[in-house]
């Protein structure tokens, strides 16, 4: 850019700040306010950097600020407002900028502030611009603290940030093209920073107790002045060669002269004795062209072992994500004088600085006090100077702040985040691998250090060195921090210069640690290991104990009633239940509301919970789901009530899908928790970790470049694998092609003699590998893989052919599969949600899983898959309905009002698929009917007769007389039950798969039958049980069990709704009572449920049980004087009970002799048309078959219609004790199938004989 594209504004200010004559500058009288104009320029600059551009373009800090402050240093507001102008203008570029632009002209724009940078470094390398800045810094630094003003210390601050961004600017490499000892700009800066006197200000700050706040300052102007400077070459500077370097140059020199030799011979080789222009064509068998004949090949012998089929290719272009990391190019060295002056500087840094400043630092850096990224001035002052120190006569004490654990576990923590963010931070992973590098070369220095103390001739020293090593080498962390990166090492983001001093510093560490354990029998160490645990379920909301339920809503009853059911305008305003700019439909958003409601409540938030129940009925007023608009207060109450009590869901993990075959996903998500343990170490069990092709490939991927590397390095590589494959005897994990490939590079290099660790070492492993391809003919195939410990085994000593992994399903013998079968049959009837839960803690083997359990149930046959045994999802009470959902089914009533089948033709009909108690429930609420029996199937008592008498075959008549057929009322239910069925499942289903479906529909309706029959005599059942509880001295825990049921039955006819409600026994004899199994016995028998799974600890009464049922099963544990049934007084002769076992008798008989007939004749036409049905299962499949489609019941629908309409009304597992129950429950029992009776009477004998 040049001057006279500057703009007229900024050229003018520029114009008027004065002008150099000579070499004496003349300012102008407005010179201050030009220098604040142009900060204020600086300040409004656009992204380009234009005003930035400008200046270095018109060369002003050149020409007029550093003469300036050179002559007219003395008027302190005019050097102030020039030392505030050169900071910003010497601001680094990527400071400017950001990042470095990717945008072709913002990259422009950046390089070209870059190079005026560099040219005010230049400009800065001048001992006059230095002298001033070294007399004002010492003036001001001469001041006590209760002398020094604000402006004072922040122009201090200025001048080590105006030489701090001097020191950072990068040389440029196309301008500076200097060998090693010639000086470059930045040693000239350096030399300027000595002669004014600058450095000694700089160790000043660095000491001085009274200047702690400039100690990040300092040490980052410190790291700047020594970054392209080596330790080992500042402490050999001025001092001859020792013996060691030049027998190291030697080395060198001997290995070049070998290969140049080598080269020398190899082209006289192929120099022929005649002239090459007849040199002769040539074919070469085996070696195939483009075509199917061999290639020809043109040229001399002697270039036959170059040849490729890559010649003339063109080089395949490497993606950029996967090429390799660069290397920082080598500085070159710096003057001897600059050299010598650093090193003194190091001197004297060491012994007066380094302890107090590093300490400063790092307290600064664990309080969070600098800023972001400052670590790596700690981190890379810790190596230099620690480096430096060890070469210099290594004393202790100069770096004891460093020589610590802390130091290590801070190194350890920093290395750990740098290679998390290089992971996560992709755009930024070269500059997060540069940081690990820097924390690497910090932790290795630790370890020389650490090494070098162990040689000291001070026992005291010593002493803290072993301290030291018992610390790292006892924590797990120190120990596999090498491991972790080798296994984690990646060459697109970690440069070579890396890699090499990974491997060296893994050497290094093993080294120390094969010395300590030397000495000792038994180390032990730190061992951390993952426990994984299963974690606690949290009880959801709806399982909170009632009691506490009803605590909570008397609490917020209470407070609303106080309110008088006012809230405040600031709470109205602040409910907001609905989200219009969240992705959640709305649906989700009304259940979430009510959710939000019903935490309210639990918080006892009575009017939150009510300003929101508003304020979600004003967003929802469809279907009165939140009340209706001209709704009293008491119905809010109740209304949050029932919400409070509600069942509601909630969002929780959603468990995956049980699949059918055995490789079901079934197991709970466990977490993990680490435990902690200490082990006796063994170094050889150690070394064994470094067994893994991951650590292995790093090593060799270093081995590779064996030529440029130095012979410590590759030392460091062959005793690495020299450890494995002779100390751990695994020589066959380096028998891979591309290892072999650098074996052959480095037999074939004419300066193999110099490698001679790395020839001996390739020549043992070749040797191993062709002894054993000799054995192995597999070996050479193998040879294509990188193998670990398992494969080198099977190489080694032989294949095994067993497949043998961690996937072997688990074993069970016969009695663990007859306990689980005889456990499945007893509660494949009970109520409980999930079984398996039921059935896992009570199998003999505690170490099954649910996994385990179901799929050895499904082997076994007891199941038909695993999808019968999912864990239940639970739902919600409050069923919400949309108003096109209402007015749909006001439509749907008004249309089938008149039909025989009202309720059935709805649920045809309907859109949204309900269930039968959710569509009654609704129609009540909605008003359209005034009781559930309105909705019953109707059915014509003459319309029956006469279908049965004029459709009805014999055979059909005398099922009839036999009971084979249903009652009325369950064809009635098996007719609304099938329609649906048909109507959701469709013909989908098979002949054989419908017969399944109504043998188990059969078996369910027997056990309802059972428990409908059961109560024949139910008052000598429970009158039984209860005279044998009392004999055995239980009358207190029956005593308490009656109060129990009373309360309840209280409870609900004052609520006016039911919710489970637990049975807590409160007294030692109570609690031991329900622990008893005839008590519990008892208990089932009243219909209290047990515990559904393991968050429940209680029984509880059920919900679906009457006021009028409570009551009466109360009463039937009142004490009476009657003799209990089975009692040595006989029964009296007419007595009912009697008159009803004749009644039974005489029906039977009968039935017997109608099912002879009917059976006969079953026979004769089987005899006809033969049937693969044994004869125990004779009648029941026939009864199937006969069966029109519309009586067949489905086992899902029954069960929901025993769930939502027939517990509603009656408990088929409850009796109702008063003489109305015995009347109906005779009535049941005289209409009831013969042949059921006896099915229900077998059932009852294997239940008495397991009970």
């Amino acid at each position: 850019m040049d001057l006279y594209m500057m703009n007229c504004e900024l050229l003018a200010t520029c114009s008027a700040l004065g002008y150099l004559e000579g070499d004496i500058y003349h300012k102008e009288t407005d010179c201050l306010e030009s220098v604040k104009d142009l900060i204020r320029y600086l300040r409004h600059e656009d992204d380009t950097r234009d005003i930035r551009q400008q200046l270095g373009a018109g060369q002003i800090l050149q020409n007029d600020l550093l003469p300036i402050i050179v002559q007219h240093g003395q008027e302190k507001p005019l050097f102030d407002a020039c030392i505030r102008l050169m900071v910003n203008l010497t601001q680094p570029a990527l400071l400017c900028f950001g990042k470095i632009p990717e945008d072709p002209s913002f990259r422009h724009h950046f390089l070209q502030v870059m190079s005026y940078l560099q040219t005010y470094k230049e400009a800065f390398a001048s001992e006059k611009v230095f002298g001033v800045l070294s007399e004002t810094l010492y003036n001001l630094l001469q001041l006590d603290w209760e002398q020094r003003q604000e402006e004072d210390n922040l122009l201090i601050e200025r001048i080590l940030l105006l030489v701090r961004n001097v020191l950072h600017v990068p040389a440029d490499p196309n301008e500076e093209k200097n060998v090693d000892d010639d000086a470059s700009v930045h040693d000239k800066l350096l030399w300027a920073i000595h002669m004014s006197g600058f450095d000694d200000l700089i160790k000043f700050l660095a000491s001085a107790q009274s200047e702690q706040q400039w100690s990040m300052h300092v040490l980052e102007t410190i790291s700047l002045m020594f970054r392209d400077q080596m330790p080992e070459a500042l402490v050999s500077a001025g001092q001859a060669r020792s013996a060691q370097e030049k027998q190291r140059d030697a080395q060198e020199l001997e290995a070049l002269r070998q290969k140049e030799h080598a080269a020398k011979r190899s082209r006289t080789l192929q120099r022929g004795t005649r002239h090459s222009r007849f040199g002769g064509s040539y074919v070469v068998e085996g070696l195939k062209s483009i075509g199917d004949k061999d290639m020809i090949y043109h040229r001399g012998l002697h270039n036959f072992k170059n040849y490729t089929h890559d010649t003339g290719k063109a080089v395949r272009r490497v993606p950029k994500r996967n090429r390799h990391a660069q290397d920082c190019q080598g500085k070159p060295r710096s003057a001897l004088n600059v050299r010598l002056f650093l090193r003194e500087f190091c001197v004297d840094f060491l012994e007066n600085c380094y302890n107090h400043l590093m300490y400063l630092v790092k307290e600064g850096l664990i309080r969070e006090q600098a800023q972001q990224h400052d670590e790596t001035y700690y981190l890379w002052a810790l190596s230099f100077f620690m480096a430096f120190n060890r070469g210099n006569g290594f004393r202790a004490d100069l770096v004891s702040e460093t020589m610590s654990i802390r130091a290590f576990h801070f190194i350890e923590r920093n290395i750990t985040n740098y290679y998390e963010m290089m992971v996560t931070d992709r755009k930024e992973a070269t500059s997060w691998s540069r940081r690990m590098h820097l924390a690497l070369k910090a932790y290795q220095e630790l370890l020389l250090n650490v090494n070098e103390m162990d040689r000291s001739r001070d026992e005291t020293i010593r002493q803290s060195s072993n301290v030291i090593k018992s610390n790292i080498f006892y924590l797990m962390e120190y120990r596999e921090i090498f491991l972790t990166l080798l296994r984690k090492f990646d060459e697109t983001k970690q440069p070579h210069s890396f890699l090499k001093d990974l491997v060296e510093s893994t050497h290094l560490f093993l080294r120390m640690l094969e010395r300590f354990c030397k000495g000792r029998n038994n180390l032990m160490v730190q061992k951390k290991k993952v426990k994984r645990k299963k974690p606690q379920k949290k009880p959801l909301a709806s399982e909170t104990n009632p009691e506490v339920l009803e605590e909570t809503w008397n609490v917020v009853a209470e407070e609303l009633r106080a309110t008088g059911f006012q809230l405040s305008k600031g709470l109205t305003e602040s409910m907001v239940p609905f989200d219009a700019a969240s992705e959640t439909p709305l649906e989700e958003q009304r259940t979430e509301a009510m959710v939000r409601v019903q935490d309210a409540l639990l918080a006892k938030l009575g009017p939150e919970a009510l300003g929101l129940l508003r304020a979600a009925r004003e967003v929802w007023p469809e279907g009165d789901v939140f009340g209706s608009a001209d709704v009293e207060p008491e119905e809010e109450l109740e209304l949050l009530k029932q919400i409070l009590h509600a069942n509601l869901p909630r969002p929780s993990p959603v468990e995956p899908a049980m699949e059918e075959d055995d490789d079901a996903e079934l197991e709970e998500e466990e977490l993990e928790s680490v435990q902690v343990s200490e082990t006796e170490f063994n170094f050889l069990d150690f070394i064994k970790r470094f067994a893994n092709p991951n650590i292995v490939r790093p090593y060799l991927l270093l081995l590779k470049t064996y030529s440029q590397n130095t012979p410590h390095t590759n030392h460091c590589i062959a005793r690495m694998l020299h450890r494995l494959a002779v100390d751990l005897k695994m020589e066959a994990l380096l028998f891979q092609l591309s290892v072999f490939c650098h074996f052959n590079k480095i037999l074939t290099d004419p300066a193999a003699a110099t490698y001679t660790e790395l020839v001996t070492f390739a020549k043992f492993v070749l040797n191993r590998f062709f002894s054993l391809a000799a054995r192995n003919n597999k070996a050479y195939v193998e040879l294509l893989f990188w193998k670990n410990v398992g494969n080198v085994r099977e190489m080694t000593e032989g294949y095994s052919n067993d497949g043998g992994g961690s996937n072997k399903k688990a074993t069970w013998t016969e009695e663990e599969e007859e306990e689980l079968r005889k456990l499945y049959e007893e509660h494949r009837d009970s109520e409980e949600p999930d079984i398996v839960e039921t059935l896992l803690p009570l199998l003999s083997n505690g170490t099954r899983t649910r996994r385990q359990v179901v799929m050895q149930l499904v082997q076994m046959g007891l199941v038909a898959s695993a999808k019968e045994l999912k864990k239940p999802k639970k739902g919600t009470h409050i069923v919400l309905w949309t108003e096109e959902q209402e007015q749909e089914l006001q439509m749907l009533y008004e249309e089938y009002r008149d039909s025989d089948n009202v309720l059935g033709d709805i649920l045809k009909k309907l859109t949204a698929r309900r269930s039968r108690a959710r569509v009654v429930d609704k129609l009540l609420s909605m008003g359209l009917v005034s009781e559930r029996r309105e909705l019953y199937k109707k059915r014509s008592r003459g319309a029956q007769g006469k279908s049965s008498a004029k459709g009805m075959t014999e055979e059909e008549f005398l099922a009839d007389l036999t009971g084979l057929t249903d009652d009325p009322v369950d064809r009635d239910e098996g007719g609304d039950d099938d329609d649906e069925e048909e109507e959701e499942d469709g013909s989908e289903e098979s002949e054989e798969e419908g017969d399944e479906q109504e043998m188990k529909a059969s078996a369910e309706r027997a056990r309802r039958r059972k428990s409908l029959e059961s109560s024949v005599e139910p008052t000598a059942d429970v009158g039984t049980m209860v005279h044998a509880l009392r004999e055995e001295g239980l009358s207190g825990p029956l005593l308490w069990l009656q109060n129990c049921l009373n309360r309840t039955a209280c409870d609900r006819e004052e609520d006016g709704f039911s919710q489970p409600v637990a049975l807590v026994p409160l007294t030692e004899e109570n609690e031991d009572a329900m622990e008893q199994r005839s008590f519990q016995r008892l208990l089932r028998k009243m219909g209290i449920r047990a515990p559904a799974d393991e968050q429940e600890s209680f029984w509880r009464i059920p919900a679906k049980l009457s006021p009028s049922q409570l009551r009466g099963t109360a009463a039937a544990l009142s004490p009476k004087e009657e003799v209990p049934r089975g009692a040595e007084e006989p029964e009296r002769p007419g007595s009912p009970t009697q008159d009803h076992h004749e009644d039974l008798t005489s029906h039977e008989q009968r039935t017997q002799a109608l099912r002879a007939l009917l059976l006969a004749r079953k026979r004769k036409h089987h005899s006809t048309e033969p049937r693969d049905v044994t004869p125990i299962e004779d009648t029941v499949s026939e009864n199937a078959l006969k069966r029109s489609p519309k009586e067949k019941t489905s086992t899902k629908r029954s069960r929901l219609l025993d769930d939502d309409e027939e517990n509603e009304e009656e408990s088929p597992t409850m009796m109702d004790m008063g003489n109305d129950g015995d009347a109906d429950s005779d009535r049941e029992a005289v209409s009831a199938p013969a042949k059921r009776r006896r099915q229900i009477a077998l059932i009852d004998d294997d239940d008495d004989e397991d009970e």
